[in-house]
């Protein structure tokens, strides 16, 4: 038993003591890093962006005109542009639905009516107190603009307007688009665009001409 016993220590004898061999070698080249040995307490070091470097010229490299940054690829040019092939397009990149115009209707009443007002005509809160009028929405040119055209303008800006790519998501954005066409054909709609049961309510042609400028002067004055 004895024997036994001797035969087994003085065979994990010679591995024990590699492992400690070995664990103070390891030991000690690490503190030689940490200490005057390596020198690297007092290696030279960069303190501004711009510093000069012998390996990359500044401290701060210039990044890759071609690098996209994480979560920004954006291949869809449709949805993050309003635009395929360089032209404005004239469709939404989504499906249209009814949650999707009042999500627009929300957001163009917190981020846009203060200065286009809450019909469109221009006249919100901002022109009052005496800032630059925004065009209406309602005008020839507008109107005939594509709806590339505003998600355009809402992301980059125009004239004085600012951009809001960092303030409204792009799916967002087109939410807002969706409702500035709503109000435009609110202010624009005819007898025959209307569905067959809502045309029966209005009646005769002249009936329905007379209740529909009535409801546009109505929405017009909404922001008074």
């Amino acid at each position: 038993m004895n024997a036994r016993r001797h035969t087994q220590f003085s065979f994990l004898s010679p591995l024990t003591g590699k492992f400690w061999l070995l664990a103070l070698m390891l030991s000690v080249i690490m503190l030689a890093g940490c200490t005057e040995i390596g020198n690297m307490q007092e290696q030279p070091k960069h303190q501004k962006p711009y510093d000069e470097s012998e390996t990359f010229g500044a401290a701060a490299q210039d990044l890759d005109p071609n690098a996209i940054p994480v979560g920004f690829l954006r291949e869809d040019a449709h949805l993050y542009t309003g635009r395929v092939g360089g032209e404005l397009v004239d469709t939404f990149p989504m499906e249209l639905t009814e949650d999707m115009i009042l999500e627009g209707k929300r957001l163009y009443e917190g981020f846009c009516a203060p200065c286009h007002g809450y019909s469109g005509y221009g006249d919100g809160v901002v022109a009052k107190e005496g800032f630059r009028e925004p065009a209406s929405y309602h005008s020839d040119q507008l109107r005939a603009q594509p709806v590339g055209h505003f998600y355009e303008v809402i992301t980059n800006g125009q004239g004085t307007m600012y951009s809001y790519a960092s303030r409204i998501a792009p799916e967002d954005r087109w939410a807002i688009v969706a409702y500035i066409r709503t109000l435009q054909l609110s202010q624009h709609a005819s007898l025959e665009a209307l569905p067959d049961d809502i045309k029966a309510d209005f009646g005769s042609s002249d009936a329905a001409t007379d209740a529909l400028s009535e409801m546009s002067g109505s929405l017009g004055e909404t922001d008074e």
